[in-house]
């Protein structure tokens, strides 16, 4: 079936959702711009004088591409933060869009490195001397470190919506500004969540990473599982995410990768093989040539379905295929297998080197469903070899 006729019976199937939706008043509300503005001015102007060096208020429309000089510019050592507000609509009809964390991206200098944040907020520390840009992600990615686009700006004019920033420099430490910017008067409580966000640190479990050019998010931990086995859990709503750990292993004919996992909520609403509907939850492994074979758990499609990622940015490097289907056996743990030389000469056609990477992947950012799954043991093996990833 062509890619195009699932989109469109996709995009009906979730339009009358929200038709309906819209009727019963169920959707959720814009941000009050206004409010957020007018509530971080106030706390500005009530903080001791000496901690703020100077402010700029940024309004980013969606359709702009990267990158917007903010106007400030750091010295090395100096510390900035950030507060964002808004929303950047992909589709109104569909009710599909993104928050400022996932869609907004900050540089110091021309060169970067691009930094992106968990949340709605952020902390920068100068590496070197260098102005603060703002740049829009979605629906674009990134082609190297310095924040080159990987395709042309012309496909942010059909974006809508808008990103409101508050870029503060401190005199001082961010901490102390931050403090006082808290005890100025915080009801929205963005300053509360940077300063939690800071104390956080890295959001990584251990011997883990997110991948560079989606950037960080907060929705893996590490864990137990019934037997006191490690585990890696995620909690998913609104955000998207890729944990990844090295883990190079030859690629041959007995190769396998085992793993177990328990899946408690799936966060798609329909089939995922469709752009507007691309929330699902899986292990990956990537391979020496840049493409990963993707295992996930379907809403609806059948066992053994098998389809480029519907994504531009992703559609010629990643390939999912379903293990299993439906809401039977959520909540209850599965042990899983794949020959990865059979699965990979089968998808794509030709030994694609050896492994390189394991991959978790988290993805609720289109419809907002929470999805929930527990992952252990898992394994890459052969005859002669095997190494635990997890």
């Amino acid at each position: 079936m062509p890619n195009t006729l699932i989109d469109l019976q996709v995009a009906a199937r979730l339009g009358l959702r929200e038709a309906r939706r819209r009727l019963r008043g169920e959707r959720e509300p814009a941000p009050d711009l206004a409010r957020f503005r007018e509530t971080l001015d106030r706390a500005l102007a009530a903080i001791p004088e000496g901690l703020v060096a100077e402010h700029a208020w940024i309004q980013l429309p969606a359709s702009e591409p990267p990158w917007r000089d903010s106007g400030i510019a750091l010295r090395t050592d100096e510390e900035v933060s950030y507060f964002a507000a808004g929303r950047v609509t992909v589709s109104a009809a569909l009710d599909i869009w993104v928050t400022p964390k996932t869609q907004l991206w900050a540089r110091i200098g021309e060169q970067g490195p691009i930094r992106s944040s968990s949340r709605d907020s952020n902390t920068l520390r100068a590496q070197h001397d260098g102005r603060l840009f703002f740049g829009n992600y979605f629906p674009n990615d990134w082609k190297d470190a310095s924040g080159a686009r990987l395709n042309h700006d012309a496909v942010y004019a059909g974006m809508a919506g808008e990103i409101w920033i508050l870029a503060v420099r401190w005199r001082g430490r961010a901490e102390d500004g931050l403090a006082a910017l808290a005890a100025a008067g915080d009801p929205l409580g963005i300053v509360a969540s940077e300063r939690e966000r800071l104390a956080l640190g890295d959001p990584a479990p251990a011997g883990w990473h997110y991948l560079w050019h989606l950037g960080d998010a907060e929705i893996f931990r590490a864990g137990q599982g019934p037997s006191g086995e490690r585990t890696l859990a995620c909690e998913v709503v609104g955000d998207v995410g890729i944990l990844q750990r090295d883990a190079a292993f030859a690629l041959r004919p007995d190769t396998e990768i085992g793993w177990r996992w328990r899946v408690d909520a799936l966060p798609g609403l329909v089939r995922e093989d469709s752009i507007p509907s691309h929330d699902y939850l899986s292990l990956a492994v990537e391979f020496a040539n840049g493409l990963d074979l993707t295992y996930y758990w379907s809403k609806e499609l059948p066992v053994d379905a098998a389809y480029w990622c519907p994504l531009p940015n992703w559609k010629h490097r990643e390939f999912h295929i379903v293990i299993r289907s439906g809401s039977e056996g959520l909540g209850a743990w599965h042990a899983e297998r794949r020959n990865l030389h059979a699965d990979a000469l089968r998808y794509f056609g030709a030994h694609p080197g050896d492994v390189v990477r394991v991959w978790l992947i988290a993805s609720s950012v289109f419809k907002r469903q929470r999805g929930s799954f527990s992952v252990a043991d898992i394994r890459l093996r052969g005859s002669a070899e095997q190494q635990i990833v997890l």
